[in-house]
C-alpha cells in the first residue's frame, strides 16, 4: 500500500487505480475511508485515480493528536500528498463531505489546483444551509416507489429532530436513484468504514470560516465542476447551484435520475461527464 508522511508524522495511505495524469480523490463520510469510491464508475479508464484514506481511516494511521481530524487541519495532508507525488499542480475531486476539504485546499493553495470537481457536494463549509423543506421536496419525487411511505415518514421524523438508528436506516433508499439489490449491497458494504470519533471532530469550532472561504473562491479562477444528483436529498440540486455561483469559472451539472452516489446509479454517464471535465 503506497503511503506518505503527513507534516505531523502521521502515516497516510492511498490507493491507485488506472494510469495517466492523476486526480486526487477525497472521500466523504465525513472521515470514511476511500473504499466506497471504488474506481468511480470507470473514471480510472480515463485518468489515474489517487484515493486518499483520510487520517484515522482505512489503511492510514490514527494521529496522536485527534484534534487534527478537524477539516481545516487536514489541508496540510492534501498538500503533503501533492508534494509526495511530485506534482506542481493537482486535479482534485471531492465527494460529499470531502468536498469541504477540497474547497479549503483550493482556497489556501489556489495556485496548486488545475481543476476541481465537487461531486454531490456538502456545502456547510461555505455557509450554505440545506433546508428541511428542500430535502422533503426532493424526497417527494420518489412517491411512486414501493418503499416511499415508510422512508418518507422516517425522513419527516428526522427533519423534526427525532433521529434514531432505525430512522436513519429507513431513509437509505433516498440516497440512490434506484433501490435495487446492487444499491442495497453497496449501502450495506459501507458499514464500519467511517471513523465516528474523527467524524465528530471534522466540523468542530474553528474548522470553517465561510465568509473568508467565499472570498477566496470568488478569486479562484481554475475550472470547477459541481455535479448534483437529480434525486439526491443529501445535496439537493438547488443547494449545489447556489454553491456553483460562488465560483467565477464553474460548470453546474445535474445528472438525471441519480442520488448521492451517481457512479453507482449510472456509472457510464458519471464517468463520461467527469472524464470530459478533466480532459
Amino acid at each position: 500500500m503506497p503511503a506518505f508522511s503527513a507534516p505531523d508524522g502521521t502515516d497516510l495511505a492511498y490507493h491507485v487505480f488506472g494510469a495517466g495524469t492523476p486526480v486526487i480523490c477525497l472521500p466523504g463520510g465525513p472521515m470514511q475511508d476511500s473504499v466506497y469510491l471504488g474506481e468511480l464508475g470507470g473514471l480510472s479508464a480515463h485518468r489515474q485515480l489517487i484515493m486518499l484514506d483520510p487520517r484515522g481511516t482505512g489503511q492510514s494511521a490514527i494521529p496522536e493528536d485527534t484534534g487534527s481530524y478537524r477539516c481545516d487541519r487536514q489541508v496540510d495532508d492534501v498538500e503533503a500528498l501533492r508534494e509526495h507525488l511530485g506534482l506542481d499542480r493537482l486535479d482534485l475531486l471531492g465527494h460529499s463531505a470531502g468536498t469541504n476539504l477540497a474547497v479549503l485546499y483550493a482556497a489556501r493553495h489556489p495556485e496548486r489546483v488545475g481543476k476541481l470537481a465537487l461531486i454531490t457536494p456538502s456545502p456547510f463549509g461555505v455557509g450554505i444551509t440545506v433546508t428541511a423543506e428542500s430535502r422533503l421536496e426532493i424526497a417527494r419525487l420518489r412517491k411512486s416507489e414501493p418503499w416511499f411511505a415508510d422512508a418518507f415518514a422516517a425522513l419527516e421524523a428526522i427533519m423534526a429532530g427525532n433521529v434514531t438508528d432505525n430512522s436513519r436506516q429507513a431513509i437509505d433508499p433516498f440516497y440512490y436513484g434506484r433501490w435495487d439489490a446492487e444499491a442495497q449491497a453497496y449501502q450495506a458494504a459501507q458499514d464500519g468504514h467511517q471513523n465516528l470519533e474523527a467524524a465528530a471532530a471534522f466540523r468542530t469550532e474553528g474548522a470553517f470560516d465561510p465568509e473568508a472561504t467565499r472570498a477566496a473562491l470568488a478569486a479562484f479562477d481554475a475550472p470547477v465542476l459541481l455535479l448534483a444528483g437529480e434525486v439526491d436529498l443529501n445535496s439537493p440540486p438547488s443547494a449545489v447551484a447556489e454553491f456553483a455561483a460562488l465560483f467565477p469559472n464553474a460548470e453546474f451539472v445535474v445528472q438525471p435520475e441519480v442520488g448521492h452516489f451517481p457512479w453507482v446509479d449510472d456509472a457510464g454517464r458519471f464517468a463520461a461527464t467527469t472524464a470530459t471535465f478533466f480532459e
